[in-house]
């Protein structure tokens, strides 16, 4: 097998699925192909002539098939330097190709370690070592290195037409490979390291937008790639400037809430109504549900008409025409969002919609569709810090009116409960401290981060008042995202006519509150603080 013009690729995979054709149109291009194992069964079942490893490296596969491609022979065929001339006369003189390409993809490790009922053994087991070892060498060698299937036929097309790949492009499939080698490896150190390691990954989607600050730029979106539905890069932008750092903090906090508020509503009522929110830096000032799309549209944008001004809006329904005008005309005729997200728009709502110079950015995503209690998002939350970052699990918990645990003053009034619902799913997505309070399936006064309980309810019926909500409060709900180590707050609830309150147990005064407001007449529901505190972005 001496070198020369002939150009070797080395086709390893452990999924099959394309392989063949791509070794074919190698072969149509006068590549020779080597392979072993499954992929080179596969590969000559389909009548393509393909040089087994054993014959290159002196001896076929040995422990089982657990080392095959780890020799000399394949990694100096990967690693020799095409620019030294020492280098190919000692392959030469060895007997040994220049391996030009190699397509490999590796065992699927992520999969073992999600097994319920996964061991060491068992993900050791399937813990690929020749195929990451043969990616890095090919890519430390600067050969062509294919590691993911999606990238196949753009290599292809590329030796097809030009009959080689750009040093650009090959730089590209470099960084790529050790990525996913990156990401490979990480798994396997959280695995085995059981909590003890902490690894994040992202390929950056997109260009690069805004920083939250002028001095911040550029920022980036980087994702995991974990095929969530839901994920920031499934998004299609459909008119409007590109998304800034500000603007994909948002869609994460709206799709928060909103699939907090569905899950909720699936769990206490088995449906999804349709839902509508909309964030000012990332906290809601207008949510609301019921059945039909355009009322839920206009009674979220009534909810603070000042403070929607610039906002972002999400909903679980089609926006049309006939919705972006009943939007528009509620806020005195022109909607002035920074964004809307809807499953879809018809061409007349991007009509109503658009802002000169693109400022509106309208983002559409199927998966919005009815959103159910699946799209929650289930992924750890990662904070940086100086020095390192922060984990913990993603906030999951969804409120049960029917807990077992759960405790009540007064008198149960199911009409209300389904307002509790939602100032639920908006209070435990908004910044902490938060007292939240809704009328007839409309939020109509969030108070978050503030320091108190006191001062969070205070502004919580603040911003129902200024927003033109006075006379609705007498009669709605209000949720406390914990519990009120004293009883007033909740005096300074009742006062303004709240008449049912959710919040948590865990004062030493807790009974000073629920006397309080069976004195009241005000219907106080509680779960114990560490079931179901609401506490977010600090």
């Amino acid at each position: 097998m001496a070198n020369g013009a002939v150009k070797w690729a080395l086709l390893s995979v452990f999924s099959k699925e394309g392989i063949v054709d791509f070794a074919r149109r190698l072969v149509t291009l006068g590549w020779k192909i080597v392979s072993s194992g499954n992929t080179a069964k596969r590969i000559r079942e389909a009548g393509i002539e393909a040089t087994d490893v054993a014959d290159l490296v002196g001896g076929g596969a040995i422990l089982g098939h657990r080392v095959v491609t780890l020799s000399r022979e394949v990694h100096a065929g990967l690693l020799a330097n095409l620019n030294k001339p020492d280098d190919l006369a000692e392959l030469e003189k060895l007997g040994i190709p220049v391996i030009d390409l190699v397509c490999c993809d590796f065992y699927p490790l992520a999969n073992a370690i999600v097994e319920p009922d996964a061991t060491i053994d068992s993900v050791v087991e399937m813990t690929d070592i020749g195929g990451p070892t043969m990616v890095r060498s090919a890519a430390k060698g600067g050969r062509i290195v294919v590691c993911r299937p999606e990238d196949r036929e753009w290599v292809l097309r590329e030796l097809e037409t030009t009959g080689d790949i750009s040093a650009e492009h090959r730089q590209a499939l470099r960084a790529r490979a050790e990525f996913e080698v990156t990401k490979y490896t990480g798994h396997s150190a959280v695995f085995h390291g059981a909590g003890g390691f902490s690894v994040i990954t992202g390929e950056r989607v997109g260009g690069r937008s805004k920083g939250e600050n002028g001095p911040q730029c550029p920022a980036a979106l980087y994702v995991a790639g974990t095929g969530d539905p839901l994920a920031l890069d499934k998004f299609q932008l459909v008119e409007g400037s590109a998304l800034s750092y500000n603007n994909l903090c948002d869609v994460d906090r709206l799709l928060q809430t909103l699939s907090h508020i569905a899950a909720a509503r699936k769990l206490n009522f088995m449906t999804v109504p349709s839902i509508a929110v909309g964030v000012k830096h990332g906290n809601p000032c207008g949510a609301a549900v019921g059945r039909e799309d355009g009322d839920v549209a206009r009674s979220m944008v009534s909810g603070d008409k000042r403070a929607i001004f610039g906002g972002f809006v999400m909903t679980n329904f089609r926006v049309s025409g006939e919705i972006a005008e009943s939007m528009a005309a509620t806020l005195g005729g022109k909607a002035l969002f920074d964004g809307v997200v809807a499953p879809s728009f018809d061409d007349r709502a991007v009509e109503v919609l658009s802002r000169k110079q693109g400022k509106c950015r309208l983002v559409q995503n199927s998966a919005l569709l009815g959103v159910g209690s699946a799209a929650m998002d289930v992924t750890p939350r990662f904070r940086c810090v100086r020095g390192g970052h922060l984990c913990q699990p993603n906030y999951t918990f969804v409120l049960d009116l029917n807990d077992p645990g759960m405790k009540m003053y007064g008198t149960r009034n199911p009409t209300g409960e389904t307002d509790l619902l939602l100032a639920w799913g908006v209070g435990c997505t908004s910044n902490s401290n938060t007292i939240t309070i809704v009328k007839d399936g409309t939020l109509i006064g969030n108070g978050v981060g503030q320091q108190d309980r006191v001062g969070a309810a205070e502004l919580a019926i603040k911003r129902a008042i200024d927003a033109g909500h006075a006379d609705e409060l007498d009669g709605a709900v209000a949720y406390s995202d914990s519990f009120f180590p004293f009883p007033d707050a909740v005096q300074v609830l009742i006062d303004s006519g709240i008449k049912a309150i959710f919040s948590t147990s865990g004062s030493v005064n807790d009974h000073a509150s629920q006397e309080l407001c069976m004195k009241g007449g005000v219907t106080l529901y509680q779960l114990p603080d560490a079931k179901a505190r609401g506490f977010f972005g600090h």
